[in-house]
C-alpha cells in the first residue's frame, strides 16, 4: 500500500494547536486574575474567559487531529499495512482528510479515537461510557461523535467536485464512506447505520474481501489516482 500525506500541513497545524492551547491558558489566567482583583472590570474578565474557552476548543481540536501520538493517520497506516500495492491512502492531500483508493473502490475514512460504546438509534449517533475523563470531555464537545453523516457528506461532495475538474464525470466511481474507531476499547452497536462503523483491527480484512468483489475496474482506478496526484 502506498502512503501519500501532507507532512507540512500536519506539522503546521500541530504547531498552531500547541500555540493556541498556550494562548488559551494565558487568556484564561488573565480572565481569572481580573475577576478576583478588579471586580469593576467584570466585562473584560468575562470576555477573556469566553475567548480563552474558544481558544481551548480550537487547540484541543487541532491537538486531537495533528498533535496526538500516534496520530489518526499513523494509526490508519498501521491498521491497513499489508494491503497490496494497488491500494493508496491519502492523508490531507485531497478534499477528504483520509482517503483510501484501491481495488476495493474509493473510501473516505473518518477516524475516531473515542472509547466506550457507540450506538446508532433513530438516525442519531451516540457515545457513552469510556470513563470519567471522556464523560467530562463530552461536556465540552470534545469526545462526542458529532454528525458524521454531515461531515462525510461534505467531504464526499468536495471530493466529487475535485475529481470532476480533472476527469470525465461519467468515469467517477461511487465514493463510499466508513467510520473507523482506532481504539480497541470500543463497542459498536450500529448494524442499521447508513454508514459502516468498524474497529481499526477489522478494516484491512474488510477491504481485502471488498476488493474480491471488483467494485472498480482498473481503468477507473488509474484515472482516479492520476486525478488525485495532479
Amino acid at each position: 500500500m502506498k502512503i501519500i500525506k501532507n507532512e507540512k500541513l500536519i506539522q503546521r497545524n500541530r504547531q498552531i494547536g500547541q500555540w493556541t492551547s498556550l494562548a488559551a491558558l494565558i487568556v484564561l489566567g488573565l480572565g481569572m486574575y481580573i475577576s478576583f482583583t478588579r471586580t469593576d472590570l467584570f466585562a473584560y474578565s468575562l470576555a477573556a474567559l469566553l475567548i480563552g474557552f474558544t481558544l481551548t476548543q480550537i487547540g484541543m481540536y487541532l491537538g486531537n487531529r495533528y498533535g496526538r501520538s500516534p496520530r489518526p493517520d499513523e494509526k490508519l497506516d498501521a491498521g491497513l499495512k499489508g494491503l497490496q500495492n494497488e491500494f493508496a491512502i491519502y492523508h490531507y492531500t485531497t478534499p477528504a482528510s483520509h482517503l483510501l483508493v484501491g481495488p476495493a473502490g474509493i473510501w473516505v475514512l473518518l477516524p475516531y479515537h473515542q472509547r466506550g460504546k457507540v450506538t446508532y438509534h433513530k438516525n442519531r449517533w451516540r457515545m457513552s461510557g469510556g470513563g470519567f475523563l471522556q464523560a467530562y470531555m463530552r461536556l465540552f464537545g470534545q469526545e462526542g461523535l458529532g454528525r458524521p453523516d454531515i461531515e462525510l457528506e461534505s467531504e464526499i461532495s468536495a471530493l466529487k467536485k475535485h475529481l470532476a475538474k480533472r476527469m470525465d464525470e461519467t468515469q467517477i466511481p461511487p465514493i463510499n464512506a466508513m467510520m473507523v474507531f482506532i481504539s480497541d476499547d470500543v463497542e459498536i452497536d450500529a448494524a442499521d447505520a447508513p454508514i459502516p462503523a468498524m474497529k481499526l483491527k477489522d478494516i484491512k480484512e474488510f477491504f481485502r474481501k471488498k476488493a474480491k468483489e471488483k467494485p472498480i475496474v482498473q481503468m477507473q482506478l488509474e484515472a482516479v489516482k492520476a486525478a488525485l496526484t495532479e
